[in-house]
């Protein structure tokens, strides 16, 4: 058979191969959207985990290697969807996961969201990468192999008051430290674009008022947990699939999860894309190929 390449990808912690046939080879990368922190009026949340990445030219969410480059051919419709980040949460919530991207069946899962303070601990959601848990909770959630990096502990005692980090694609979320909150897990880097670009940030821990160490989210879009000053807990960025900070005390909601994004690099010489209706994105050049990069929405993307 000619042109045939062999795929391996995660979607929803399964690894499947399957054969693709075509006229272009498409490298591609893969994100979905990052969870929400956890809120609580009186008590410290966890942050929310970043959203799952699969890419073709370096390391996937997780420390797992590259995936290989996909043929497509001319005159076809490719579906692609664009995932939210979870939506913030008011008071005493534990946070929302993110939505999965994908493009032609490739998906990058929505990252776990935080976890509340709720007396003896509340367990955070597990995703693409796992939330971090609350004030004194227990284990964070577990990301998905393949995608991201569990959520930070913060296990039960009196001196652990903060939350805990979201899980990153590229490191778990950190455990809280005393009064001192996790931060988030760092992201992975990507040069699909053609320069170095991190995502996947875990989101960081909501400080207790007591605490001395703000938590930061992780590299590549996280955003930073509530301050011991009452500083609002941050969104992770657009695009980045970045998890949210956790809310907490008098601040208490939690940062909303970024949203994720899906970008195709191919040769510029052996074809044009057509971005579909439904879906917001935009084309550049870097060297000898084209690199459509897809923010927003759900449609179909064709090359001729």
């Amino acid at each position: 058979m000619p042109n045939r390449r062999e795929l391996g990808y995660v979607s929803a912690g399964s690894t499947s191969t399957v054969y693709v046939t075509g006229d272009i080879t498409v490298d591609y990368l893969v994100l979905g959207g990052g969870g929400s922190g956890g809120g609580k009026t009186g008590g410290n949340s966890g942050g929310g985990g970043a959203g799952g990445m699969v890419c073709s030219v370096t390391n996937s969410g997780g420390g797992v290697s590259a995936r290989t480059a996909i043929q497509v051919s001319k005159s076809t419709n490719y579906p692609v969807e664009i995932g939210g980040g979870g939506a913030t949460v008011t008071t005493d919530a534990i946070g929302n996961n993110g939505s999965p991207s994908y493009f032609n069946g490739i998906s990058g899962v929505g990252g776990g969201g935080g976890a509340r303070y709720v007396g003896a601990g509340e367990a955070a959601k597990i995703g693409a990468s796992g939330g971090g848990v609350g004030q004194n909770g227990s284990t964070g959630a577990a990301g998905i192999t393949g995608q991201g990096y569990k959520g930070g502990d913060s296990h039960s005692s009196g001196s652990n008051i903060s939350g805990a980090g979201g899980g990153g694609t590229g490191a778990v979320g950190a455990n809280t430290s005393g009064n001192n909150p996790g931060a988030g897990g760092n992201g992975t880097a990507s040069s699909i674009t053609g320069a170095s670009v991190t995502y996947g940030g875990g989101g960081g821990g909501s400080c207790h008022s007591s605490g001395t160490v703000n938590a930061a989210g992780g590299s590549g879009g996280g955003g930073a947990g509530r301050t011991a000053a009452g500083g609002a807990a941050v969104a992770g960025t657009a695009n980045t699939g970045g998890g949210g900070g956790g809310g907490g005390e008098s601040v208490s909601n939690g940062g909303a999860g970024g949203s994720g994004v899906v970008i195709l690099s191919f040769p510029t010489t052996s074809g044009t894309i057509t971005i579909g209706a439904g879906l917001t994105g935009s084309t550049t050049t870097s060297g000898a190929n084209t690199i459509a990069t897809i923010t927003a929405g759900s449609g179909n993307v064709s090359w001729a």
